[in-house]
């Protein structure tokens, strides 16, 4: 079931949302409903192996839902990008937004998140929690803790600098190609940076609100083996792609 919604006629650009789900059906109705929906083409549910409702919530709010039963949030991601390869060339997206599911981001502010790229050229933008002030207090520790460290090894590394590793973000449908994304799980939001910055890509953050999770419980930062594991697989990523050639072959 398509959500074609009605875009601004003299907007020139295809933005898709891409939004994976894991049992989150007390929150995706919230999300969706807030997503602009005259700035949107379609809006792509990954759903994660969700043994709750929501699958069935989301395409009855107008969503593409595509199955992913093997569990991983890049695993989530990747399906969604494959169902959009799929479509005809002239078809598929200028942009993709990514966006999770647990209502924590502002999904209205999407027009923060996609204005550089339409305005300014530029090929990925973050939207930073840090950089809007008291929105890091509502990140929890090992969030925030991740959100210093990898970006200062990114910094020092690639001589790029970002704030956060924030799940909110849009990127040229043409250069997530280009990245060939692999990451299964915690590493994606990272990997999509590193990956960027290596290919010299035009990168940008926002500033974005943020808030705790409308309902539910995090898969990754809500609990310890989580965010141990989360922490783990960002160092590893930035390790990795350090040793790989520029090119990324």
């Amino acid at each position: 079931m398509s959500t074609k919604l009605n875009r601004e006629p003299h907007l020139p650009f295809i933005i898709d949302v891409l939004i994976p789900a894991y049992n989150e059906e007390e929150s995706i109705p919230l999300v969706l409903k807030a997503i602009p929906r005259n700035l949107v083409r379609q809006v792509i549910v990954c759903n994660n192996g969700s043994t709750d409702r929501t699958a069935f919530i989301s395409q009855k709010l107008g969503a593409i839902v595509v199955e992913q039963p093997k569990p991983g949030y890049g695993n989530a991601c990747l399906m969604g990008i494959n169902y959009l390869k799929q479509l005809p060339k002239a078809a598929q997206p200028d942009i993709i937004v990514f966006l999770d599911a647990d209502f924590s981001d502002y999904p209205e502010e999407m027009y923060l998140i996609v204005a550089p790229i339409i305005k300014e050229k530029k090929q990925l933008v973050i939207g930073s929690r840090m950089l809007k002030k008291g929105q890091s207090q509502a990140m929890t520790i090992p969030q925030r803790f991740g959100n210093w460290l990898a970006p200062l090894l990114i910094r020092w590394l690639y001589g790029v600098r970002f704030t956060d590793l924030g799940p909110f973000r849009a990127i040229r449908w043409p250069d997530l190609l280009q990245l060939k994304m692999q990451d299964p799980n915690y590493g994606w939001t990272v990997e999509m940076q590193v990956k960027a910055a290596k290919k010299h890509l035009s990168c940008t953050e926002v500033p974005v609100s943020y808030r705790k999770r409308a309902a539910g419980k995090s898969k990754v930062s809500g609990t310890i083996k989580g965010s141990v594991l989360a922490g783990l697989k960002i160092i590893g990523i930035i390790l990795k792609e350090l040793r790989t050639r520029p090119n990324g072959h």
